[in-house]
This record gives C-alpha cells, sequence and structure tokens, in this order.
C-alpha cells in the first residue's frame, strides 16, 4: 500500500479564507517570502476590507496565525518542489493597499 504524503500550502489557505471574508476579493494577493528559518506570507487586501481580515480586537487575523501555526512547518514546500529545510515559523503580515 502505497502511503499519500500531505503537503501542506499555508499560502493557499490564507488566499481561500481572505477571499471569502473580503467584500473585494479581486483585491487579495498573497505573496509568499521565504528565508533560511520562516515563510513570511504578506496578506495585500483593499483598505476597505482590512477591518473584515483583522476582526474584531484582532479575533479574525489570530485565529488565521492560529491555524498557520498549527501546520506542520516540516511538509511545507515552496513552489519550486525544492525541500523547504529547516522552517521553524510561518508568519502572516496583513498589509493594506
Amino acid at each position: 500500500m502505497s502511503e499519500k504524503i500531505l503537503r501542506s500550502d499555508p499560502v493557499g489557505l490564507v488566499e481561500y479564507i481572505a477571499r471569502n471574508l473580503v467584500k473585494h476579493p479581486d483585491d487579495v494577493e498573497v505573496v509568499p517570502v521565504w528565508s533560511p528559518t520562516s515563510l513570511i506570507i504578506e496578506l495585500h487586501v483593499n483598505n476597505i476590507d482590512i477591518g473584515a481580515v483583522i476582526g474584531r480586537n484582532g479575533k479574525i487575523a489570530r485565529a488565521l496565525r492560529t491555524l498557520l501555526s498549527s501546520i506542520s512547518v516540516k511538509k511545507i514546500q515552496p513552489d519550486s518542489g525544492e525541500a523547504a529545510g529547516n522552517i521553524s515559523k510561518v508568519v502572516l503580515e496583513i498589509i493594506d493597499q
């Protein structure tokens, strides 16, 4: 029986959730920035939608960060397909346009 190796896609997860939260989903842009020890996910949204992504008292942003921290970082791979190395942290930055 062949084992299926599941790969985590934190960038796709953030993009999917953000597009479903905002009023202008076409303005959502997710940019992964790879460093040797971490993955920084830059989430760019329309100025009008920044509150929808952050939420009251930052609850939605905190929930997104919790989801990202729960993803097994050992299974994250860059789009190039190469091994990600020793990624120990996934960081979410929310940026308004």
